[in-house]
This record gives structure tokens, sequence and C-alpha cells, in this order.
């Protein structure tokens, strides 16, 4: 509207001149107006657009640097593993100490070089309701982690209480079933006790065969491992994500405050004792709209929990290879050389992280 009337404005100065007072300062006078704009609208009909001033941010100027060179280096991150403007701000806290800046400044330098760049999302978190140790839900994710040999992916293992919140993760090189099942036991020694429901994506691991509805045919060692644990298992629907929206939320909060930037470990045993100290930590944050902090909900909860069995599941997948001509053996994909004649006969256990034979 502003625009307009000075578009209108022009028009009346050009008409002015061209058959009014003739004069630049004769039409200033007569229009009440500065002779600028007089000469501004001679050498025009649209009005020039109005330049912001460009404004110091004294505060944010020495982080600016910082700041790009976390989101040029998050492009090369897996784009699940990259900056939050929030995450960046605690970095700022932690890194840069003698610069004090609000957090809101941040978050707007920080979305406006994210659109910049491509990098820009948006999530949405629907707040739900369960009962105390009534269902958690389990997934598989990937991470990337910097060993001292250089960059692997991860295979990482969450399970997340749907009533407290609180969660638990642990990692493997491979995905392999007895990962799968060792994970679930030491995530039930993590909440000291076994929820009555789990819910799972179709994971190999876990389905044999997807048949109609909510029904699986599911793996023998599943439901062993199962009704030795006496909890009850439910699958969501294929290319469904919004059903699992707890650990998907779970997964991209570790994701941002623990997986970035990405970690440097020495091993695997380090790795997860990082994990676990992270999932410690977490248990001191509030989440929204919630009552309790998640470790004083998981105390809350644990009375509530299925307890712990005495006898763990036998993990190991036992098979009996024979020695072949080259003193090998074969477990699965892969061939194990062995100091035994050709032709013996021997037992073989399969572990989540080594061949016993």
């Amino acid at each position: 509207m502003v625009r307009r009337r000075k578009v209108e404005l022009f028009e009346e100065i050009r008409r002015a001149c061209r058959f009014g007072a003739g004069t630049i300062q004769g039409v200033a006078k007569k229009l009440k107006t500065h002779r600028r704009m007089v000469r501004q609208a001679l050498g025009s009909a649209i009005p020039p657009r109005r330049k912001k001033p460009a404004r110091r941010s004294p505060k944010l100027d020495p982080l600016r640097e910082f700041i790009d060179g976390i989101l040029q280096s998050d492009q090369e991150a897996p784009r699940k593993q990259r900056h939050t403007a929030h995450r960046i701000w605690e970095r700022i806290g932690q890194e840069c100490p003698e610069v004090q800046v609000a957090e809101a400044t941040v978050r707007r330098y920080v979305q406006r070089r994210k659109e910049e760049l491509g990098l820009a999302a948006r999530e949405t978190f629907v707040p739900q309701s369960y009962d105390w140790g009534g269902e958690a839900q389990v997934d598989w994710y990937e991470a990337v982690v910097e060993f001292e040999n250089g960059r692997q992916i991860m295979h990482v293992f969450t399970l997340r209480s749907m009533a407290s919140g609180g969660a638990f993760h642990t990692a493997y090189f491979h995905a392999t079933q007895q990962a799968f099942l060792e994970a679930h036991e030491r995530a039930f020694d993590y909440f000291g006790g076994v929820f009555r429901r789990l819910r799972y994506d179709n994971l190999k691991s876990a389905v044999r065969k997807i048949l109609r509805g909510y029904q699986r045919e599911e793996t023998e060692r599943l439901i062993a491992f199962r009704s030795h644990w006496r909890f009850q298992a439910e699958f969501w629907n294929p290319a469904r994500g919004n059903e699992k929206g707890g650990v998907e939320g779970e997964v991209g909060y570790f994701w941002r405050n623990h997986l970035v930037p990405v970690p440097k470990v020495k091993d695997l045993a380090e790795l997860n004792a990082y994990l676990r100290g992270c999932c410690q930590q977490d248990e001191q944050r509030r989440i929204h709209g919630k009552a309790h902090t998640v470790g004083e909900a998981m105390c809350i909860e644990r009375a509530h929990l299925l307890p712990l069995v005495r006898e763990r599941f036998e993990l190991a997948e036992t098979s009996f290879p024979v020695v072949d001509g080259q003193g090998c053996v074969k477990v699965r994909t892969n061939r194990y050389s062995v100091p035994l004649r050709v032709g013996s006969q021997t037992q073989v256990r399969l572990f989540p992280a080594y061949v016993e034979v």
C-alpha cells in the first residue's frame, strides 16, 4: 500500500514537471516533497526499492567464521548428523566462552545461512501418553564414527520407553540377529526390567515374512527370545513412519546432541561407553509437557516393569561344520582357518562380536 502511494506521487510529480511548475524546485515546493524525490521521479516512473541499512552485529561478528565453518563441514556429514542452531549455540558456549551471544541471535543467523546452503529442514513432534512399563519401541539406525583407522558406518540399536522417555543406545559393526538379541538384554539391564510390549519395524532380525495387516511370521529365535523374557511383540505397517514417532524422535534427538560432530573413539568398547554415558546424561532433561525429568520418570517406571529373569537366553547360534581341504570351516558366508585336520567335525558358536570354534 505504501509503495502504491509512492507510485502515484511519482506520477503526480512527472505530470507537474511537464504541465505545471516546470522546475524541480517549483514542483518540490508545490507538492511539499524533497528535490531528491523529484529527480528520482523524473529519472524513472517506478520508485526505487528502499535499501535496508546493513545492521552491525557486534556480538555475532566474531562468530560468523566459526558458525560458517560448522555449516560447511555439515555438508560432508550424514544428513541426520548435522548441527541444529541449538547445538551450534551450545558449542559456542563450550568452545568460545569469551563471546556471550543469545541463542535467538544464533538461531536467526543459522536459519538464513542454512537456507542459502540448502540445509534447512523442519521437524514435527506429537505428544502421546502411555502406561508405566507398558510399551517401548525398538529400531536400528546408522551413524558414522571416526576410529583410528578412519570413518566407519556403525549400526546402533535403540530401545525407547514410551512412558518415561528414557532410551538406551548401543552400537555394533553389523546388525546381526545375535547383536539384535544381545542389545535387548543390555537394554533390559539398563532399565532394570522388561517392558510388557515391544514394538518393532519389519526388521530382518525379527520378521521372516510380512502377512496381512499387523500379522507377521516371526523368526524362531525371536519367538523363543520373547518367550524367555515374557514380553509381547508388535510390528508397524511397512512405510508408515508416523506409527513409530517415539523412537524416530529419540534417534533424531540423540543424533543432534551426541553424534554431532562425528564422534572420535579408539574402539567399539569406547564407543559404547560413550553412548551409555550419553543415555545417562539425557536422564537429566525434561521432555516438554512432562512433570518429571526422564531419570525421575524411569525410577517410577522401574516398579512397573517385568522383573529380570535369572538365567539369560542362549545368544550364540550353534552349527557343526567340517574342516575342508584348505583347513577352514565355513560359518554363514565366511571361512575361518582352524588348526585341525581335514575332515574333522567342529562345533561353532556364533556370537555378536566373535566366533568360537
